[in-house]
């Protein structure tokens, strides 16, 4: 084991959300990196679900139009090796987005091998996989790298539609620490 130990900030906030929003849980940290960032169980250690965490900063106000910035809550920006996510020991892996102007947290979470999987759909022939995702106010959640201006306003408006780009039903989707939260 090395002498020094260290958490990340996106780690620390989602151990931080589970904590508090799943109170029959526990969080485990790992001692050593092996691609498992946090190991959630039920009170008992019974059942467990593995974690790897992705946190980006938010890109809103910085890279984004301020006529954009109404609309949205955050916009985060991830490289993804799609050799990893093939091989990610972790059940599921959370993105991040923490908002900076609207003081926010989003987390899309979802296993490696689909995100894997949406991703190849929107770029199939690169091998890391670059991932801009928007959060909107509404609550939807898109998958815009490479997306033309007009497509960009039109998430931003509320009428964009492309299921392939729609990661909507990952956005705050923590169902399976829930069910570690049950008695059962």
């Amino acid at each position: 084991m090395q002498p020094l130990f260290t958490i990340h900030a996106g780690e620390f906030l989602v151990a931080d959300h589970i904590e508090r929003t799943f109170r029959k849980t526990h969080v485990w940290i790992p001692t050593k990196d092996t691609g498992v960032d946090l190991l959630v169980t039920d009170l008992r250690a019974k059942r467990s679900v593995s974690l790897q965490v992705k946190y980006s900063r938010d890109y809103l106000v910085t890279h984004l139009p301020s006529d954009y910035q109404s609309e949205l809550r955050a916009c985060g920006w991830w490289t993804f090796d799609s050799g990893k996510l093939e091989r990610s020991p972790a059940d599921y892996w959370v993105l991040l987005l923490v908002g900076f102007d609207n003081r926010t947290r989003d987390f899309v979470v979802l296993r490696p091998l689909e995100l894997a999987r949406r991703l190849r759909a929107i770029r199939s022939t690169e091998a890391r996989l670059q991932s801009y995702l928007w959060i909107t106010k509404d609550r939807k959640c898109w998958e815009t790298r490479g997306l033309p201006k007009s497509a960009q306003s039109d998430v931003v408006a509320g009428t964009f539609r492309d299921e392939q780009r729609d990661f909507t039903d990952c956005l705050n989707n923590w169902e399976p620490i829930a069910e570690l939260n049950s008695d059962a």
